[in-house]
Formats: structure tokens, sequence, C-alpha cells
């Protein structure tokens, strides 16, 4: 169930002492960031305020995650679980979330698969309007829509004929060149990765 401000007073709050603990995921990639919990006032204040803001337990008061650090968490959605006990925020992070440095708290050990494909998708928009010399990507951004589709079309190819002749290892790297370019035509058309995926859900 999503949560809104009409439904949250109807959660299981009295089985942790008006604590639930929140797991925070990664929109983008997948990835859990880390466990915190809220009460009413945060779960309230995170949804009013869009940063997800918990219960310090030993602090005894809320702390916006990212309030000294500037990393904070981009709500996007928060959900609740099946005995409506726990919560699952998905964000997008501004920064690392672990105060280590790292993405996550379980120092990027548990990441998923896909998640690099998140990962360099952030990456490459972050490449856009940057020196065409300091990278390929900020070169490619430069040389404009027509290159890159061309890029992607060559690599398509290239893709293609690997398969033909049943050369796993070519296959393989013609689909990372392919992956890659195609990332950069959808940057620069300022079309998200996200949006992509939601016409595969549709089409599933």
């Amino acid at each position: 169930m999503i949560i809104t401000q009409e439904n949250a007073t109807a959660l299981a709050w009295d089985k942790m002492d008006g604590l639930l603990p929140c797991i925070v995921q990664d929109k983008n990639t997948g990835t859990v960031q880390m466990l915190g919990y809220m009460n009413q006032d945060a779960l309230t204040k995170t949804l009013e305020t869009g940063k997800v803001t918990f219960y310090s337990r030993s602090k005894n008061r809320l702390w916006m995650k990212g309030e000294t650090s500037g990393n904070t968490l981009d709500l996007h959605q928060l959900t609740v679980d099946c005995d409506q006990d726990a919560l699952l925020a998905l964000v997008t992070p501004n920064g690392p979330t672990c105060h280590l440095g790292t993405n996550s708290c379980w120092n990027d050990e548990a990441e998923p698969t896909l998640a690099f494909l998140g990962q360099l998708n952030r990456v490459l928009g972050e490449r856009k309007g940057a020196d065409p010399e300091s990278s390929y990507t900020a070169r490619l951004y430069n040389k404009g829509i027509k290159r890159i589709a061309q890029k992607v079309g060559e690599e398509g190819v290239e893709t293609a004929l690997a398969a033909t002749v049943h050369d796993l290892e070519e296959l393989k790297n013609e689909s990372a060149d392919l992956l890659y370019h195609l990332l950069v035509l959808l940057q620069a058309s300022d079309v998200e990765l996200s949006e992509v995926m939601d016409v595969l859900k549709n089409r599933h």
C-alpha cells in the first residue's frame, strides 16, 4: 500500500512503541541504501517535504537524512508491507547515503546485478555539458544526437553480427558498447531510462 497523509495513522504503530523500521532503496538501481526508524511525526515530515526524515533513537528527535552532510534522500514513493509494520522508501539519493562515504550502509556489497546500469546512467547524465576534452562521453554529447544515433546503429549491427557467428565473447563486448551508446542517446534526448522501463512494464 502506498502511504499518504490520510492512511498513515492506520499503520501498526503500537507494535514497536510508535516506531516503524524503514528500508531505503534507490529507485534507479534497486540498491538497499540504509535502514532507519520513523515515528508518525517523521513520516508526516517525510511526506510533507519530500525528504526522508527519521526519528533518531540516540538523539531523541526528528532527523532528516543529510541535514548535515547535504546527502539527502528525495522521496519517490513510500509503501508499507502486508503486516502494516515495515516501510519501504524508494528514493533518489543526493550523494553517498552512508556516513562512511559509500552509496550503501552495506558497503555496496549487497548490490543487485543490474544496479550498475542505473549507476552508469546517472554518471552519463552528469557528463552532459562537460568539457569535450574531459571524456569520450563528453565528446559524444558535443558531436550531437545525429552522431550518437549513428553509433547506436553501428553497435547494433556489430552486436547482431557477433551473435550470428556465435562469438560469445564478442557478443558480450558489443552488447556492452550498444547499451552504453543507447544510454548516451537517451540522455542526449532527455529521455529517462525509467520511462523506457515503464514502456516495457506496460507491454508486459
